[in-house]
C-alpha cells in the first residue's frame, strides 16, 4: 500500500453500499481530522471518479481500494488491499 496516491484528496467519515465503487459519505475538512481515530481518504480524478480510497485507523492504512474506469464512466477494475497487504482483484464488463 506504499504506492503514491494520485488525484485530489478528500476526507470522509464513512461509506455506504456493498456495490463497488464504495460511496464515501459525510465529507470532513482536513482540520477536522486531528482528533479522529478513524476516517476515510478518497482520491478523485479530474472527472470526480473515486480512484483510490483508504481507511485510516490510528494513522495507519487498514484497507485500500483502487478503481479504474471505462471511457463511459463504468467501473472497469477494482483492487482491494487488506491490512496484511493481500490483494483481491476484480474485473467488470
Amino acid at each position: 500500500m506504499a504506492e503514491e496516491p494520485s488525484g485530489t484528496c478528500r476526507y470522509f467519515v464513512t461509506y455506504s453500499g456493498v456495490k463497488l465503487p464504495l460511496r464515501l459519505l459525510n465529507e470532513l475538512d482536513a482540520s477536522q481530522l486531528e482528533n479522529r481515530n478513524t476516517y476515510f481518504r478518497g482520491y478523485f480524478d479530474d472527472q470526480d471518479h473515486l480512484v483510490k480510497l483508504q481507511k485510516i485507523v490510528y494513522s495507519e492504512i487498514e484497507m485500500e481500494h483502487r478503481y479504474t474506469y471505462q471511457s463511459d464512466g463504468r467501473l472497469k477494475h477494482a483492487e482491494i488491499i487488506d491490512a496484511e497487504g493481500e490483494v483481491t482483484a476484480m474485473a467488470f464488463d
